[in-house]
């Protein structure tokens, strides 16, 4: 059975695809890069904004007109949220966010089923086979689902529904087995991964299961996913910042640098507090990489507002943003607020976000020429030539043979824009 599985959205879907894809692989079906002539066609959804909505409707439409004799099957958060309206987009199998495994049994039956249940019924985490798609030096472990923070402008936890997390014993078991394969580096994802383990005996926490992690697989680099930032305290970083294998790259969401703006997100920091973070992770992890996700245009977003948001993320000196304008979302409650900013102002401001962001990835990429770096090679880019990412999450090229799924170190010599260059010291 030839079947083409398309993603879309966040690292957590990328992560059940791939498990989906090596649950099909062992069940003797063929996992291919075209859609053309297959017989299934497999689209896991993002449903976080009308955007991505937009993007997972055209993704199916586009795809299953390659290969009109295909078992469509759509899956993921949009079908979850939005039951009725993927019914009605004419798929023959229908999934939402949960139950992988059941998915896989549909597929292989290659007939028409539904399999939406409530989101917040969920109360068990579904193990998954854990890992990446082929040819791949880092893996993922997705160790936590769901979230019930509700902010006001997101609809993830009505479709993941309430936080559950993969015991540590477990997750251990996985980093163990993934260093055995040959990763090199394995990332922590999860819809909300500071709060790993309130649902656990005991509440152990994300130090917990990273430390846990580290032990099981020596020498795998380690590498966090999304954090809130209100899990950044100084108990959490003296604990991790003795594990020379854990990334010095942070990835907080900050989404606004405007206090009133936070509190209309239904944000459960300020910004004194999100600096707080940036300035512990600096002291703990130095040199480390800190990069972030900013929202434009938020409804009633004033132009001052916004200025002290641009003032903020200098201040930060964030490595790496993502800027997004708001995107409105059907069933949020910023969905239903006054004072929505027209879409002409949303882009105009993400503009001068994102041109702020991109000084700000210069300068952090040229603030390491001179500096040596740990650097993960994952491609050839041509002959002789090997690109990776640095622990602090930057793009290094240097020159070597046979670099792929090493680590070495590389003494940066130049930069060119956001791309580091150097010479290689040493590999392991």
């Amino acid at each position: 059975m030839k079947i083409h599985l398309s993603t879309l959205g966040c690292k957590v879907n990328q992560y059940e695809s791939q498990a989906v894809a090596s649950m099909l692989r062992e069940r003797g079906c063929e996992i291919t890069d075209s859609a053309e002539g297959c017989d299934a066609i497999i689209v896991n959804t993002c449903a976080v904004t009308a955007e991505a909505v937009r993007k997972s409707r055209q993704t199916i439409r586009n795809l299953s007109s390659k290969s009109p004799d295909a078992l469509v099957v759509i899956c993921g958060c949009w079908p979850q949220t939005e039951p009725d309206a993927a019914r009605a987009f004419g798929a023959d199998v229908v999934f939402g966010s949960g139950s992988k495994h059941e998915l896989v049994e549909a597929v292989l039956a290659g007939k028409s089923v539904e399999n939406i249940d409530r989101a917040f019924s969920r109360r068990v985490f579904e193990p998954l086979p854990s890992g990446s798609a082929e040819n791949r030096t880092r893996a993922l472990i997705k160790i936590e689902d769901g979230c019930v923070n509700f902010c006001s402008y997101c609809v993830i936890p009505y479709a993941r529904g309430a936080v559950r997390s993969l015991p540590i014993e477990a997750a251990a078991a996985e980093a163990k087995k993934l260093a055995a394969e040959g990763f090199r580096e394995i990332v922590l994802t999860g819809i909300e991964i500071a709060s790993y383990g309130t649902d656990l005996p005991g509440k152990p926490g994300l130090a917990d299961v990273t430390e846990a992690i580290i032990k099981a697989a020596p020498g795998v680099r380690v590498r966090l996913g999304s954090l809130e930032p209100r899990i950044i305290t100084e108990d959490f970083c003296k604990r991790l910042s003795v594990y020379p294998e854990l990334c010095g790259q942070f990835h907080l969401s900050l989404q606004s640098g405007c206090d009133e703006t936070l509190r209309r997100m239904r944000r459960k920091y300020d910004t004194a507090r999100f600096y707080e973070s940036v300035e512990l992770l600096r002291c703990y992890f130095p040199n480390c990489g800190i990069t972030s996700d900013l929202i434009t245009g938020f409804p009633a977003e004033t132009e001052e507002e916004f200025s002290e948001t641009l003032e903020f993320i200098k201040k930060c000196a964030f490595s790496q943003m993502h800027v997004f304008p708001y995107s409105r979302r059907a069933g949020t409650p910023a969905d239903e607020m006054p004072e929505q900013v027209p879409k002409a102002v949303k882009e105009a401001r993400a503009r001068k976000a994102s041109a702020v962001a991109a000084e700000m990835k210069l300068e952090f990429a040229a603030s390491q020429v001179g500096k040596t770096l740990s650097v993960l090679f994952e491609t050839e880019k041509s002959p002789g030539v090997f690109e990776g990412h640095s622990k602090n999450y930057l793009l290094v090229s240097a020159k070597g043979e046979a670099l792929r799924n090493r680590v070495c170190s590389v003494l940066i010599t130049g930069a060119d824009g956001a791309v580091l260059y150097g010479n290689i010291i040493n590999s392991q």
